[in-house]
């Protein structure tokens, strides 16, 4: 396998990992949800983001050519989602990887190099939903009281850190890049940034109400 294959291997592994231990901790974390409707959710999402997780383990292994039952991540999971120990971590994770997960699968479809072809249309409708709940419960988590606006703004600036470093490496992958699988032009950083300052915004916007 040439070395310019592995970063397409590589891009699709770090989306299949972030999102089987997402699923894993949306269970484990999740089921002590601090409400009924937050537990159930959790629940639900799991399945899904599990499900997302071997969809794209079964296109890496088309493209290697290898095929293997996942049983555990790769290795290139981000470090903080291996680390959720907790409610804000855990929604604080799933809203960041997500934001970031799902700006590299529509500069994908843009891009739509007939060559590639991966399974990100399946998703985006499950993941959209995904995006709207972590984000709908960050707002509230920065709207409450003592140390939890604190802790949820830090869990999201360490998750956003690892996430910019990856779509760097993504956008300024030459591979990527001079094959079309990454348009030139997909700015992945510019709107992730803008994408994240959204829920301050809004946030913002509620305590001026």
């Amino acid at each position: 396998m040439s070395k310019e294959h592995i970063s397409l291997i590589e891009l699709g592994e770090t989306i299949a990992d972030n999102k089987f231990i997402l699923g894993d901790r949306l269970v484990e974390v999740g089921i002590s949800g601090p409400t009924l409707e937050g537990t159930l959710s959790s629940i639900a999402m799991a399945q899904q983001e599990l499900g997302h997780s071997r969809l794209l383990y079964r296109w890496v292994s088309d493209l290697t050519g290898i095929k293997s039952e996942v049983k555990h991540q790769t290795g290139k999971a981000f470090q903080q989602n291996v680390q959720i120990g907790n409610w804000i971590e855990l929604i604080a994770g799933l809203y960041v990887t997500n934001v970031a997960v799902d700006l590299v699968m529509k500069a994908m479809i843009e891009a739509n190099n007939p060559n590639v072809n991966p399974p990100f249309t399946k998703m985006l409708k499950e993941q959209q939903e995904h995006l709207i709940y972590s984000q709908s419960w960050c707002e509230q988590l920065l709207l409450d009281k003592g140390s939890i606006p604190r802790r949820c703004r830090e869990a999201i600036e360490k998750t956003a850190q690892e996430a910019k470093q990856w779509l760097v490496k993504v956008e300024n992958d030459m591979y990527l890049v001079t094959e079309n699988i990454i348009p030139k032009d997909a700015r992945l950083i510019e709107k992730f940034d803008a994408a994240i300052g959204e829920v301050s915004k809004e946030v913002a916007k509620q305590n001026v109400v």
